[in-house]
């Protein structure tokens, strides 16, 4: 990571907007990595030491203006505090104010207008540090040229196209990839936490689904055997 400004000379996180202020172009900018926040507010609950954003300004000071953000569509990073000190909720994440810890993941979700996600926004990455850079692009890698699901490492400065899905992050302990869910009544694509064994993570809502069907089932097998399952 290239740092090129004295901290006593850079802005606080006050001083600073949360975003760029640009709007996503779909849902699913927004939708896919909160259900991701989600899944890992209950995996991490008890748990102080990540914070997982979803578009919101990153500064730092690997490019010309400490001013000027990177906004991923969504970031993981690990050994800051959950909460920092004081705040209820961070306005933007600024490196400097964060024992220059830069973000361990970024994704980025490829929309119909280009964003540079596979020049710009990677070059940015590439000299923040971050390690593993993310995109998804389901709906325009044949306009792309590129796969549906990439993950690329830093390996000795420079990005590296990995295989394997879900593809397993050492650091963060945990798994990201693609998988058929139900969102909203809709059958879809969407994007999930893994474990070590490749099993998927569950969300809140579907934990309780799965537990109120073992015990419909319970109940359903004590009464073919004669028993009240209201008295066992």
């Amino acid at each position: 990571m290239v740092q090129s400004k004295l901290k006593t000379d850079l802005p606080s996180g006050s001083e600073l907007p949360d975003s760029d202020d640009i709007p996503v172009d779909n849902e699913d900018q927004n939708l896919l990595p909160n259900i991701l926040l989600f899944v890992l507010n209950t995996l991490w609950e008890h748990r102080q030491d990540w914070f997982f954003a979803v578009d919101m300004g990153v500064y730092h000071t690997a490019g010309k203006n400490p001013r000027v953000p990177v906004v991923p569509d969504a970031f993981l990073s690990i050994g800051v505090p959950r909460h920092r000190e004081g705040e209820s909720f961070r306005r933007s994440y600024v490196v400097w104010e964060e024992n220059d810890v830069v973000p361990l993941m970024t994704l980025e979700l490829v929309s119909w207008s280009p964003g540079g996600e596979y020049v710009k926004k990677m070059e940015i990455y590439r000299n923040l540090g971050v390690l593993y850079y993310i995109i998804y692009n389901p709906l325009y890698w044949q306009r792309d040229r590129h796969q549906p699901f990439e993950v690329y490492k830093l390996v000795s400065g420079e990005y590296q196209l990995q295989i394997g899905e879900p593809f397993w992050m050492e650091e963060a302990g945990l798994a990201l990839g693609r998988y058929r869910g139900t969102f909203g009544g809709e059958d879809r694509e969407l994007l999930g936490w893994f474990d070590q064994n490749g099993d998927r993570i569950l969300t809140s809502e579907e934990k309780a689904e799965r537990s109120a069907s073992q015990a419909e089932r319970l109940a359903a097998r004590l009464r073919e055997l004669g028993e009240d399952p209201n008295l066992v």
